[in-house]
Protein backbone atom coordinates (compact mmCIF):
# COMPACT_ATOMS: atom_id res chain seq x y z
CA UNK A 1 0.00 0.00 0.00
CA UNK A 2 1.39 3.26 -0.82
CA UNK A 3 2.52 5.76 1.68
CA UNK A 4 1.37 8.60 -0.29
CA UNK A 5 -1.70 10.10 0.89
CA UNK A 6 -2.41 13.24 -1.06
CA UNK A 7 -0.47 14.97 -3.96
CA UNK A 8 0.05 18.27 -5.14
CA UNK A 9 -0.38 18.28 -9.10
CA UNK A 10 0.49 21.51 -11.05
CA UNK A 11 -2.31 21.27 -13.35
CA UNK A 12 -2.96 23.21 -16.48
CA UNK A 13 -6.15 20.97 -17.30
CA UNK A 14 -4.85 19.75 -20.60
CA UNK A 15 -4.66 16.01 -21.42
CA UNK A 16 -1.75 15.52 -20.11
CA UNK A 17 -2.09 16.84 -16.75
CA UNK A 18 -6.16 15.41 -16.64
CA UNK A 19 -4.63 12.12 -17.34
CA UNK A 20 -1.87 12.70 -14.47
CA UNK A 21 -4.72 13.68 -12.15
CA UNK A 22 -6.47 10.16 -13.04
CA UNK A 23 -2.97 8.10 -12.56
CA UNK A 24 -2.16 9.53 -9.23
CA UNK A 25 -5.61 8.38 -8.14
CA UNK A 26 -5.46 5.19 -9.59
CA UNK A 27 -1.59 4.16 -9.25
CA UNK A 28 -0.45 5.69 -5.48
CA UNK A 29 -4.49 5.70 -4.43
CA UNK A 30 -4.21 9.12 -3.15
CA UNK A 31 -6.30 12.09 -2.75
CA UNK A 32 -5.06 14.45 -5.51
CA UNK A 33 -4.65 18.34 -5.12
CA UNK A 34 -4.81 20.87 -8.46
CA UNK A 35 -2.54 24.09 -8.71
CA UNK A 36 -3.24 25.97 -11.76
CA UNK A 37 -1.61 29.03 -12.18
CA UNK A 38 -2.05 32.39 -14.32
CA UNK A 39 0.96 33.55 -15.20
CA UNK A 40 -0.31 35.66 -18.08
CA UNK A 41 -0.80 32.11 -20.28
CA UNK A 42 -2.90 34.29 -22.32
CA UNK A 43 -5.84 31.50 -21.80
CA UNK A 44 -8.54 31.28 -18.84
CA UNK A 45 -7.82 29.46 -16.09
CA UNK A 46 -10.90 29.40 -14.03
CA UNK A 47 -12.31 25.98 -16.65
CA UNK A 48 -9.40 24.14 -14.59
CA UNK A 49 -12.00 24.15 -11.89
CA UNK A 50 -14.79 22.25 -13.55
CA UNK A 51 -12.11 19.95 -14.89
CA UNK A 52 -10.74 19.20 -11.80
CA UNK A 53 -13.92 19.14 -10.12
CA UNK A 54 -15.03 16.10 -12.81
CA UNK A 55 -12.09 14.16 -11.81
CA UNK A 56 -12.86 14.23 -8.11
CA UNK A 57 -10.60 16.85 -6.85
CA UNK A 58 -12.07 18.11 -3.46
CA UNK A 59 -9.14 20.74 -3.43
CA UNK A 60 -8.62 23.31 -6.06
CA UNK A 61 -6.28 25.86 -6.46
CA UNK A 62 -6.31 28.62 -8.98
CA UNK A 63 -4.34 31.78 -8.69
CA UNK A 64 -3.24 34.97 -10.33
CA UNK A 65 0.20 35.33 -10.25
CA UNK A 66 0.89 37.82 -13.05
CA UNK A 67 1.97 40.18 -10.54
CA UNK A 68 4.16 38.64 -8.33
CA UNK A 69 5.91 36.43 -11.58
CA UNK A 70 7.22 40.00 -13.08
CA UNK A 71 7.99 41.56 -10.19
CA UNK A 72 9.87 38.83 -8.68
CA UNK A 73 11.02 37.02 -11.08
CA UNK A 74 10.96 38.56 -14.41
CA UNK A 75 12.36 42.45 -13.32
CA UNK A 76 15.36 40.58 -11.56
CA UNK A 77 16.32 38.58 -14.48
CA UNK A 78 16.30 41.63 -16.44
CA UNK A 79 18.33 43.70 -14.24
CA UNK A 80 21.08 41.25 -15.76
CA UNK A 81 20.35 41.62 -19.21
CA UNK A 82 19.99 37.90 -19.07
CA UNK A 83 20.36 35.86 -22.02
CA UNK A 84 21.00 32.16 -22.09
CA UNK A 85 23.64 31.11 -25.42
CA UNK A 86 23.48 34.48 -26.40
CA UNK A 87 20.08 34.49 -27.96
CA UNK A 88 17.14 32.97 -25.23
CA UNK A 89 15.47 35.01 -23.01
CA UNK A 90 14.57 32.20 -20.96
CA UNK A 91 10.70 32.64 -20.83
CA UNK A 92 10.22 29.31 -19.65
CA UNK A 93 12.94 29.08 -17.22
CA UNK A 94 11.92 31.61 -15.46
CA UNK A 95 8.52 30.48 -14.73
CA UNK A 96 9.39 27.64 -13.21
CA UNK A 97 10.64 28.46 -10.06
CA UNK A 98 7.66 30.19 -9.44
CA UNK A 99 5.68 27.47 -10.00
CA UNK A 100 7.61 25.03 -7.52
CA UNK A 101 7.46 27.59 -4.60
CA UNK A 102 3.86 27.62 -5.06
CA UNK A 103 3.58 23.03 -4.96
CA UNK A 104 5.67 23.39 -1.98
CA UNK A 105 3.32 26.38 -0.28
CA UNK A 106 0.28 24.69 -1.01
CA UNK A 107 1.90 21.04 0.20
CA UNK A 108 2.68 22.48 3.53
CA UNK A 109 -1.02 24.17 3.47
CA UNK A 110 -3.02 20.97 2.62
CA UNK A 111 -0.28 18.54 4.52
CA UNK A 112 0.36 17.13 1.18
CA UNK A 113 3.04 13.82 1.08
CA UNK A 114 4.15 14.73 -2.34
CA UNK A 115 4.06 17.12 -5.06
CA UNK A 116 3.81 16.45 -9.15
CA UNK A 117 4.11 17.72 -12.84
CA UNK A 118 3.55 16.51 -16.19
CA UNK A 119 7.08 17.55 -17.17
CA UNK A 120 8.91 14.70 -19.66
CA UNK A 121 11.93 12.74 -18.90
CA UNK A 122 13.67 14.37 -21.94
CA UNK A 123 12.91 18.22 -20.98
CA UNK A 124 14.56 20.48 -19.03
CA UNK A 125 11.20 21.77 -16.69
CA UNK A 126 11.48 18.54 -14.80
CA UNK A 127 14.72 19.32 -13.28
CA UNK A 128 13.81 23.14 -12.70
CA UNK A 129 10.66 21.66 -10.94
CA UNK A 130 12.35 19.84 -9.47
CA UNK A 131 15.71 21.44 -8.42
CA UNK A 132 13.20 24.17 -6.89
CA UNK A 133 11.07 22.07 -4.73
CA UNK A 134 14.57 20.21 -3.47
CA UNK A 135 15.98 23.50 -2.36
CA UNK A 136 12.30 24.89 -0.22
CA UNK A 137 11.55 21.24 0.87
CA UNK A 138 14.62 18.77 1.29
CA UNK A 139 12.44 15.69 2.13
CA UNK A 140 9.47 15.93 -0.20
CA UNK A 141 8.75 13.49 -2.47
CA UNK A 142 8.52 14.20 -6.40
CA UNK A 143 5.82 11.98 -8.77
CA UNK A 144 6.95 12.29 -12.31
CA UNK A 145 3.97 10.26 -13.75
CA UNK A 146 6.48 10.65 -17.47
CA UNK A 147 9.20 8.98 -16.32
CA UNK A 148 7.39 5.78 -14.75
CA UNK A 149 4.05 4.83 -16.95
CA UNK A 150 3.88 4.07 -20.17
CA UNK A 151 1.97 6.39 -21.67
CA UNK A 152 4.35 7.92 -24.19
CA UNK A 153 2.03 9.02 -26.93
CA UNK A 154 -0.71 11.13 -27.57
CA UNK A 155 -2.81 7.93 -28.68
CA UNK A 156 -1.98 6.16 -25.47
CA UNK A 157 -3.34 8.85 -23.72
CA UNK A 158 -6.11 9.26 -25.24
CA UNK A 159 -6.90 5.93 -25.01
CA UNK A 160 -6.33 5.88 -21.27
CA UNK A 161 -9.28 8.84 -20.90
CA UNK A 162 -11.58 6.57 -23.09
CA UNK A 163 -11.39 3.76 -20.90
CA UNK A 164 -11.84 5.77 -17.55
CA UNK A 165 -14.13 8.21 -18.61
CA UNK A 166 -12.07 11.28 -18.30
CA UNK A 167 -13.80 14.27 -20.62
CA UNK A 168 -11.04 15.50 -22.95
CA UNK A 169 -11.79 18.66 -25.02
CA UNK A 170 -10.83 18.15 -28.23
CA UNK A 171 -10.32 22.29 -29.41
CA UNK A 172 -11.32 23.03 -33.15
CA UNK A 173 -7.92 24.69 -34.68
CA UNK A 174 -5.45 23.71 -31.54
CA UNK A 175 -2.01 24.52 -32.78
CA UNK A 176 -0.31 20.70 -33.67
CA UNK A 177 3.05 22.96 -32.19
CA UNK A 178 4.18 21.84 -28.73
CA UNK A 179 3.51 25.12 -26.64
CA UNK A 180 4.00 26.94 -23.51
CA UNK A 181 3.00 30.60 -22.51
CA UNK A 182 3.24 32.87 -19.73
CA UNK A 183 3.64 36.92 -19.61
CA UNK A 184 7.42 36.60 -20.94
CA UNK A 185 6.94 34.40 -24.20
CA UNK A 186 5.34 31.79 -26.02
CA UNK A 187 7.57 28.71 -27.66
CA UNK A 188 6.69 26.47 -29.84
CA UNK A 189 8.36 22.92 -30.56
CA UNK A 190 7.82 19.73 -32.32
CA UNK A 191 6.25 18.71 -35.81
CA UNK A 192 8.43 19.98 -38.72
CA UNK A 193 10.38 22.54 -36.18
CA UNK A 194 12.23 19.21 -34.78
CA UNK A 195 14.34 19.58 -38.52
CA UNK A 196 16.21 22.32 -38.22
CA UNK A 197 16.65 23.57 -41.97
CA UNK A 198 12.75 23.56 -42.05
CA UNK A 199 11.60 27.41 -41.47
CA UNK A 200 8.84 28.22 -39.41
CA UNK A 201 5.39 28.30 -40.84
CA UNK A 202 4.38 31.97 -40.75
CA UNK A 203 0.41 30.60 -39.11
CA UNK A 204 2.84 29.56 -36.23
CA UNK A 205 2.99 32.67 -34.69
CA UNK A 206 0.69 33.81 -32.50
CA UNK A 207 2.03 37.12 -30.31
CA UNK A 208 2.88 38.80 -33.55
CA UNK A 209 2.67 39.74 -36.98
CA UNK A 210 5.64 39.40 -39.64
CA UNK A 211 8.12 42.45 -39.58
CA UNK A 212 7.01 42.57 -43.35
CA UNK A 213 3.36 42.80 -42.33
CA UNK A 214 4.03 45.63 -39.70
CA UNK A 215 2.95 49.40 -40.00
CA UNK A 216 5.07 51.79 -42.44
CA UNK A 217 5.38 54.01 -39.66
CA UNK A 218 7.53 53.98 -36.79
CA UNK A 219 6.22 53.60 -33.36
CA UNK A 220 7.79 55.71 -30.79
CA UNK A 221 7.56 54.66 -27.02
CA UNK A 222 9.56 55.86 -23.69
CA UNK A 223 10.50 53.98 -20.90
CA UNK A 224 10.72 55.43 -17.30
CA UNK A 225 13.35 53.42 -15.03
CA UNK A 226 13.89 53.56 -11.23
CA UNK A 227 16.75 51.11 -10.23
CA UNK A 228 16.65 49.18 -12.92
CA UNK A 229 12.59 48.54 -13.24
CA UNK A 230 10.44 49.87 -16.00
CA UNK A 231 8.16 51.73 -13.12
CA UNK A 232 6.28 54.07 -16.23
CA UNK A 233 5.73 53.73 -20.21
CA UNK A 234 4.68 57.07 -22.09
CA UNK A 235 4.68 58.99 -18.63
CA UNK A 236 2.19 57.06 -16.66
CA UNK A 237 2.89 54.80 -13.91
CA UNK A 238 2.02 51.06 -14.38
CA UNK A 239 2.54 48.02 -12.38
CA UNK A 240 5.51 45.20 -13.35
CA UNK A 241 2.81 43.20 -15.10
CA UNK A 242 1.17 45.75 -16.82
CA UNK A 243 4.10 46.86 -18.21
CA UNK A 244 4.70 43.85 -19.45
CA UNK A 245 1.57 43.45 -21.11
CA UNK A 246 1.47 46.55 -22.72
CA UNK A 247 5.15 46.15 -24.49
CA UNK A 248 3.91 42.72 -25.55
CA UNK A 249 1.23 44.23 -27.52
CA UNK A 250 3.42 47.24 -28.95
CA UNK A 251 6.23 45.23 -29.87
CA UNK A 252 3.82 42.47 -31.10
CA UNK A 253 2.02 44.82 -33.65
CA UNK A 254 5.40 46.02 -34.59
CA UNK A 255 6.79 42.27 -35.78
CA UNK A 256 9.45 42.48 -33.00
CA UNK A 257 9.99 39.46 -30.68
CA UNK A 258 10.93 36.46 -33.08
CA UNK A 259 13.31 33.82 -32.46
CA UNK A 260 14.35 30.99 -33.73
CA UNK A 261 17.33 28.90 -32.43
CA UNK A 262 18.68 25.74 -31.56
CA UNK A 263 19.59 25.10 -27.83
CA UNK A 264 21.91 22.59 -25.61
CA UNK A 265 19.36 21.59 -23.06
CA UNK A 266 20.78 20.48 -19.31
CA UNK A 267 19.92 17.44 -19.94
CA UNK A 268 22.19 16.85 -22.79
CA UNK A 269 20.46 16.81 -26.34
CA UNK A 270 20.41 19.36 -28.49
CA UNK A 271 16.81 21.31 -29.02
CA UNK A 272 15.38 23.16 -32.01
CA UNK A 273 12.30 25.93 -30.81
CA UNK A 274 11.05 28.97 -31.72
CA UNK A 275 9.83 31.57 -29.27
CA UNK A 276 7.81 35.05 -29.24
CA UNK A 277 8.97 37.29 -26.89
CA UNK A 278 8.16 40.92 -27.99
CA UNK A 279 7.87 42.77 -25.02
CA UNK A 280 11.35 41.41 -23.38
CA UNK A 281 13.23 42.17 -26.20
CA UNK A 282 12.13 45.94 -25.68
CA UNK A 283 13.15 45.14 -22.20
CA UNK A 284 16.81 43.35 -22.76
CA UNK A 285 17.77 46.42 -25.49
CA UNK A 286 16.36 49.64 -23.30
CA UNK A 287 17.84 48.19 -20.20
CA UNK A 288 21.31 48.30 -21.66
CA UNK A 289 20.61 51.38 -23.03
CA UNK A 290 19.82 53.44 -19.55
CA UNK A 291 22.67 51.50 -18.28
CA UNK A 292 25.55 52.82 -20.73
CA UNK A 293 24.66 56.28 -19.14
CA UNK A 294 24.23 54.98 -15.81
CA UNK A 295 26.59 52.42 -14.94
CA UNK A 296 30.38 52.75 -13.99
CA UNK A 297 32.20 51.48 -17.20
CA UNK A 298 33.77 48.28 -14.82
CA UNK A 299 30.91 47.78 -13.22
CA UNK A 300 28.90 47.11 -16.76
CA UNK A 301 31.94 45.24 -17.77
CA UNK A 302 31.32 42.93 -14.52
CA UNK A 303 28.18 42.76 -15.25
CA UNK A 304 28.78 41.46 -18.59
CA UNK A 305 31.25 38.65 -17.43
CA UNK A 306 28.61 36.96 -15.10
CA UNK A 307 25.58 37.03 -16.86
CA UNK A 308 26.61 34.00 -18.93
CA UNK A 309 26.87 32.21 -15.62
CA UNK A 310 23.97 33.94 -14.24
CA UNK A 311 21.78 32.97 -17.53
CA UNK A 312 22.70 29.32 -16.78
CA UNK A 313 21.78 28.94 -13.43
CA UNK A 314 18.49 30.19 -14.32
CA UNK A 315 18.34 28.03 -17.61
CA UNK A 316 19.51 25.04 -15.74
CA UNK A 317 16.73 25.52 -12.49
CA UNK A 318 19.16 26.98 -9.65
CA UNK A 319 16.67 29.66 -9.50
CA UNK A 320 16.54 28.27 -5.36
CA UNK A 321 20.25 28.13 -5.20
CA UNK A 322 23.09 30.06 -2.68
CA UNK A 323 24.78 30.87 -6.17
CA UNK A 324 21.80 32.19 -7.42
CA UNK A 325 21.05 34.86 -4.86
CA UNK A 326 24.84 35.89 -4.42
CA UNK A 327 24.64 36.81 -7.70
CA UNK A 328 21.44 38.63 -7.79
CA UNK A 329 22.57 40.27 -4.70
CA UNK A 330 26.14 41.99 -7.12
CA UNK A 331 23.55 42.42 -9.79
CA UNK A 332 20.83 44.50 -7.87
CA UNK A 333 23.59 46.57 -5.83
CA UNK A 334 24.78 48.00 -9.36
CA UNK A 335 21.14 48.84 -10.45
CA UNK A 336 20.72 51.66 -7.74
CA UNK A 337 21.61 54.54 -10.30
CA UNK A 338 20.28 52.48 -12.98
CA UNK A 339 17.65 55.19 -13.05
CA UNK A 340 16.33 57.66 -15.94
CA UNK A 341 13.90 57.47 -19.25
CA UNK A 342 15.05 55.88 -23.05
CA UNK A 343 13.43 56.87 -26.35
CA UNK A 344 12.75 53.51 -28.52
CA UNK A 345 11.47 53.65 -32.33
CA UNK A 346 9.88 50.35 -33.22
CA UNK A 347 9.68 49.71 -36.63
CA UNK A 348 9.24 46.41 -38.99
CA UNK A 349 10.92 43.89 -36.28
CA UNK A 350 13.75 46.69 -35.22
CA UNK A 351 13.96 48.18 -31.40
CA UNK A 352 16.39 51.15 -32.12
CA UNK A 353 17.20 53.17 -29.46
CA UNK A 354 16.61 56.82 -30.51
CA UNK A 355 17.42 59.10 -26.93
CA UNK A 356 18.49 58.33 -23.47
CA UNK A 357 18.42 60.37 -20.59
CA UNK A 358 19.08 60.19 -16.65
CA UNK A 359 19.69 62.89 -14.08
CA UNK A 360 22.37 59.98 -12.39
CA UNK A 361 24.08 59.90 -16.01
CA UNK A 362 28.22 59.74 -16.17
CA UNK A 363 27.84 60.95 -19.71
CA UNK A 364 30.12 64.47 -19.64
CA UNK A 365 29.05 66.65 -22.47
CA UNK A 366 31.84 68.54 -21.63
CA UNK A 367 34.39 65.86 -21.74
CA UNK A 368 33.16 63.85 -24.42
CA UNK A 369 32.78 66.90 -27.06
CA UNK A 370 34.65 67.26 -30.32
CA UNK A 371 34.17 71.24 -30.24
CA UNK A 372 36.47 73.30 -27.83
CA UNK A 373 36.74 71.81 -23.86
CA UNK A 374 37.91 74.75 -22.09
CA UNK A 375 40.22 72.41 -20.54
CA UNK A 376 37.75 69.42 -19.10
CA UNK A 377 40.05 66.90 -20.58
CA UNK A 378 44.11 67.57 -21.55
CA UNK A 379 44.97 65.52 -24.46
CA UNK A 380 48.34 65.57 -23.67
CA UNK A 381 47.95 63.24 -20.72
CA UNK A 382 46.73 60.02 -23.61
CA UNK A 383 50.59 59.95 -24.57
CA UNK A 384 51.61 58.51 -20.81
CA UNK A 385 48.46 56.62 -20.56
CA UNK A 386 48.98 54.68 -24.14
CA UNK A 387 52.90 53.92 -23.13
CA UNK A 388 52.04 52.44 -19.63
CA UNK A 389 50.10 50.51 -20.98
CA UNK A 390 52.13 49.73 -24.15
CA UNK A 391 55.08 48.47 -21.48
CA UNK A 392 54.63 45.49 -21.45
CA UNK A 393 54.23 44.65 -25.02
CA UNK A 394 57.36 46.88 -25.82
CA UNK A 395 59.28 44.63 -23.54
CA UNK A 396 58.28 41.46 -25.19
CA UNK A 397 58.55 42.70 -28.19
CA UNK A 398 62.20 43.88 -27.38
CA UNK A 399 62.66 40.33 -26.51
CA UNK A 400 61.65 38.95 -29.72
CA UNK A 401 58.97 37.34 -28.64
CA UNK A 402 56.21 36.61 -31.22
CA UNK A 403 52.48 36.52 -30.81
Amino acid sequence: MSDIKKVVLAYSGGLDTSVIVRWLQDTYNCEVVTFTADIGQGEEVEPARAKAEALGVKEIYIEDLREEFVRDYVFPMFRANTIYEGEYLLGTSIARPLIAKRLIDIANETGADAISHGATGKGNDQVRFELGAYALKPGVKVIAPWREWDLNSREKLLQYCEERDIPVEMKKGKSPYSMDANLLHISYEGINLEDPWAEAEEEMWRWSVSPEAAPNEPTYVELTYKKGDIVAIDGQDMKPHVVLETLNKLAGANGIGRLDIVENRYVGMKSRGCYETPGGTIMLRAHRAIESITLDREVAHLKDSIMPRYAEVIYNGYWWSPEREALQALIDQTQHYVNGTVRLKLYKGNVDVVGRKSEDSLFDEKIATFEEDQGAYDQKDAEGFIKLNALRLRIAAGKGRKL
